[in-house]
């Protein structure tokens, strides 16, 4: 058993998934609405993105991700762990996955995985500021994808809900969904 004096990681609500699907916006709106304290896995300070050393590939990324998101989930533990908040946690970001959170939670209706259509990821990038044209740009956007096909593997494996984002609805539309997903635990 995980230590967790404050019962933090048995009680929060999890969003993860793949980059671009809104689990900050989503997360911060279920906050608002439901009087939740938020968490943000991705805010925790790892200088951001770098470029990719030459040569590598999406499947070398892929690994170098993986890795070091097992370190920065431990990171996180620690973070929830000392958490004192006299309201329910929400946390989200891309390294939450759910092969990591699933052995934290006493149900898999604790987390949801948010992934971007295939159209949705296109349209994003068509409106994207920064150009993906140069290799290391496309490499890293594979990756994502790579990324995002395990989240969604590892999800269905362990029971966790999937929720595709396809741009139909927006960050308000996609926090109904999450919150009715949640109802029992917001509730509480």
């Amino acid at each position: 058993m995980t230590w967790d004096p404050f019962g933090t990681l048995h009680k929060a609500l999890w969003i993860g998934g793949a980059p671009w699907t809104g689990k900050s916006t989503v997360a911060r709106l279920l906050a608002e609405r439901h009087g939740l304290t938020t968490y943000h896995h991705d805010d925790r300070g790892d200088g951001g993105p770098v470029a990719p050393p030459a040569g590598a590939t999406a499947a070398d990324l892929l690994n170098e991700t993986l890795a070091e998101s097992r370190l920065r989930f431990r990171w996180a533990m620690e973070d929830l762990r000392a958490l004192m908040s006299p309201r329910p946690i929400v946390a989200e970001g891309q390294g939450l996955r759910p092969d990591l959170v699933a052995p934290l939670v006493d149900s898999p209706g604790r987390m949801v995985v948010l992934v971007p259509t295939e159209l949705f990821r296109q349209h994003q990038l068509r409106h994207r500021p920064e150009e993906p044209a140069i290799p290391e740009q496309r490499t890293r956007l594979t990756r994502d994808r790579m990324l995002a096909a395990q989240a969604v593997r590892s999800a269905r494996t362990l029971g966790i809900r999937v929720i595709e984002i396809d741009g139909r609805l927006d960050p308000a539309g996609v926090t109904d969904v999450v919150a009715e997903h949640f109802r029992a635990y917001l509730e509480t």
